[in-house]
């Protein structure tokens, strides 16, 4: 398959791939499958009954990498899809997913995914996922992604999910069940600007004996936008969870942070966090006293802070 300059763009705005990645991926293009490869240990299968494909992974994987990254160029696309992803006992993989619009029109463009992960025992998956919209068009970009996961014994997973810019509306869910000995790392990095809007909805249920959580969230409001952090945690066994948030709040956007935590056993011990703020007038000062701009110096520190 050969992508365009705008694909290409796309790509390695959500994947940081410069062109088709080598080892296992799935490529899918407004609204269909533009290239797909397989390997011994990784297969990729379409779904027979609705859009979307199925990931599995053999058991004892290790250091194999797949990459499913969505491309949309097409004004006035809406689609749903459904990802489900298998991860073999005792593998230990990367899986990079993601979606950029590119949208040049009048009409709304928006991809909506359903991804399902099932770790089986023992097994390690980091699992990246990025956002990015742009386009010189009118129409909306919207990407609202469902994450749901189910963690079996002494399984962990490290999630990265960041939206980089051009998103104007998400709405993001995750939900995630921990069995015995789980570890589950959520980090989460926000942006939104102009009059954007952003929805986060973290729900973790550690249910086994020594799981845990760490739910990160870091996000930057500019302009008019709104965002909304939602985290519950449910402690119903002897567990550990932890979960922050910290925003950067600028010009005249508006920030609502709504932390849980629910202790069901005796033995849960669980944190919660969450701070609002602006950019402290020393930070700026400091940085234009080496010859900074005031607006080179505020993306300088949102740009510390978001990584």
């Amino acid at each position: 398959m050969a992508l365009d300059a705008i694909q290409k763009n796309l790509l390695k705005s959500i994947t940081d791939l410069e062109d088709i990645p080598e080892g296992a991926y799935n490529i899918r293009s407004n609204g269909g499958l533009a290239g797909r490869h397989t390997t011994a240990n990784i297969d990729i299968v379409t779904k027979t009954d609705k859009p979307g494909i199925d990931i599995i992974i053999k058991p004892g994987t290790k250091n194999e990498r797949v990459d499913i990254p969505v491309l949309l160029t097409e004004t006035g696309l809406d689609e749903l899809v459904y990802n489900d992803f298998f991860i073999g006992e005792d593998a230990d993989v990367l899986i990079v997913a993601g979606c950029g619009i590119h949208n040049a029109g009048g009409l709304k463009s928006e991809h909506d995914g359903i991804h399902s992960f099932h770790l089986a025992k023992g097994a390690k998956l980091k699992y990246v996922e990025k956002h990015y919209g742009e386009g010189e068009g009118t129409g909306e970009k919207i990407l609202n992604p469902t994450t749901v996961i189910e963690m079996d014994e002494d399984s962990y997973m490290e999630m990265e999910s960041a939206q980089i810019k051009g998103v104007d509306s998400t709405f993001r869910t995750t939900k995630a069940t921990l069995a015995e000995g789980a570890t589950l790392v959520i980090r989460e990095n926000i942006m939104t600007h102009g009059k954007q809007t952003a929805t986060t909805d973290f729900t973790v249920d550690l249910n086994g004996k020594d799981s845990g959580c760490h739910v990160i969230s870091r996000s930057v409001a500019k302009d008019e936008s709104h965002q909304l952090f939602l985290s519950c945690i449910n402690g119903n066994e002897k567990c550990n969870g932890h979960t922050e948030c910290d925003a950067i709040i600028m010009d005249h956007a508006s920030v609502s942070a709504v932390p849980k935590i629910n202790a069901n056993h005796v033995d849960a011990s669980l944190i919660h966090e969450a701070a609002i703020g602006k950019i402290a007038g020393e930070q700026l000062i400091k940085l234009m006293t080496l010859g900074l701009t005031e607006k080179e110096a505020e993306e300088q520190i949102v740009g510390g802070f978001l990584r």
